[in-house]
């Protein structure tokens, strides 16, 4: 397959002839075959080499592992190298974030950083490195930045030159063409205590179905239908949003069926900061997936790549044998689950627009280079403080393959509380072939479900 995409980007390259198009020139495109990875990290090791040469990330599924089943780890003998603490965090400041310092600190001794080998294990299909390729030289940010075009199935933009570029690479990352899953989500009180919001997830990825042209689409990125399964109080509840790729032009369109009033309602005001459902107003609509939604309520400014221990490969989190029970704890998630590496981020900084409504004043992302994924966000409040801050804790599905979150989490500094989402553990494996089509996603089709 590596000597077919080669062969294809010598055709393209030859067919373009070096001219600069809408996106970057074939010379700087022919980079992701050369010192860039297929989707735009840095292919070579850092200079201590405690981050790796990528060499096509985990391509091959652990030899434990079948097919349908809950996905296995990689990597059973890893040891922490070492753990940061609130006592020795000043050993690694350059290398951790604002809010991971702030974690440290206000958590202290509970909340700690085991931190472990280096593995980098994102790795996509090899159509989806051609797209990226393809990206490279047409795609264009339109409206200010608040849609792309001449783009399609993967992240628009790997060499890219600015904030805006960035986030639309995290938008529009690939995590395959449809999945099915079933989670659970909690709002743990102070003391720990919690009562999980049990969901199933239906995704159709229009924009990344393999030999879909943008024309196609409709201007819509994906469709997500969730059904809540429990409490009791919640069952029956239907969401379904239509995400579009210019929300400025086109916004998201989202319903919701009540199953009080057996009615199919529109939502205008499922975006921005609006509070997320079942999230007790400790999380925006927005900070679903880490980020969401057009950008146009913030400027974006690119600060570049720094090194940073950030959560990966959370296979401990993701394992079967795993219960909510031994996840959640008081304050934040039990740490001894965790796992932190060294990678290279983006960094990309949001700041509030004048006449701007929104609970945040200021964001920060942190980006991992390898799958455009946020890893680490931190929200800032009217006065400057840091008021939340949140985390995507990710594992390779081996199925696609394709690198996601298992579970993400914003803890609340003020309110000493947080949200997890993605507690996944009781549930059979994610579903990346369940065989939707677009039309089971329309809102006849939610209503009849519903009613069912």
């Amino acid at each position: 397959m590596r000597s077919q995409f080669i062969a294809c980007i010598t055709v393209l390259s030859f067919g373009f002839s070096g001219q600069v198009l809408s996106g970057v020139s074939v010379t700087e495109a022919n980079r992701l075959m050369q010192d860039l990875t297929p989707v735009g990290a840095e292919r070579g090791a850092n200079a201590s080499g405690s981050i790796p040469e990528w060499t096509g990330g985990l391509v091959e599924a652990p030899s434990n592992w079948r097919e349908g089943e809950v996905e296995a780890n990689p990597f059973p003998q890893d040891k922490a190298l070492f753990v940061i603490t609130a006592d020795n965090m000043h050993q690694y400041k350059d290398k951790l974030s604002e809010g991971s310092i702030r974690m440290l600190s206000q958590y202290d001794p509970g909340y700690f950083m085991p931190v472990y080998q280096t593995r980098r294990t994102a790795a996509f299909p090899e159509h989806v490195y051609e797209k990226s390729y393809e990206n490279a030289l047409s795609a264009e940010l339109l409206d200010n930045g608040n849609g792309v075009r001449n783009t399609i199935m993967t992240s628009p933009f790997p060499i890219p030159k600015n904030g805006l570029e960035v986030m639309w690479n995290h938008i529009l990352r690939y995590r395959g063409e449809e999945v099915s899953f079933r989670s659970a989500s909690a709002t743990p009180q102070v003391d720990g205590s919690y009562n999980p919001v049990i969901n199933q997830y239906d995704y159709y990825f229009a924009y990344s179905k393999k030999g879909t042209e943008l024309a196609d689409i409709d201007n819509k990125i994906f469709y997500l239908k969730t059904d809540t399964i429990s409490p009791s109080t919640l069952a029956g509840t239907i969401t379904l949003v239509h995400e579009t790729l210019d929300q400025v032009r086109s916004p998201r369109l989202a319903w919701r069926y009540d199953s009080g009033s057996r009615r199919l309602r529109r939502s205008p005001n499922l975006a921005y900061e609006t509070d997320l459902p079942n999230s007790s107003s400790l999380r925006s609509v927005d900070q679903k997936d880490m980020y969401n939604g057009a950008p146009n309520q913030y400027d974006w400014e690119l600060k570049g790549k720094r090194e940073l221990y950030v959560p990966y490969n959370a296979y401990k989190l993701h394992d079967k044998s795993v219960r909510p029970d031994d996840v959640i704890r008081a304050g934040h998630i039990n740490q001894k689950l965790a796992r932190y590496e060294l990678h290279r981020v983006w960094v990309v900084e949001a700041k509030r627009r004048t006449g701007i409504k929104h609970i945040y004043d200021r964001r920060v992302f942190y980006i991992d280079e390898d799958s455009w994924q946020i890893l680490l966000s931190e929200e800032y409040d009217d006065a400057g403080n840091l008021w939340r801050v949140s985390e995507a804790h990710n594992i390779s599905y081996y199925q696609v393959p394709v690198f996601w979150t298992t579970m993400e989490m914003t803890y609340d500094l003020k309110a000493k509380r947080y949200y997890v989402d993605g507690l996944d553990n009781d549930f059979p494996a994610y579903n990346f072939n369940p065989g939707f089509r677009s039309n089971e996603f329309t809102a006849s089709s939610a209503r009849r479900a519903a009613r069912r």
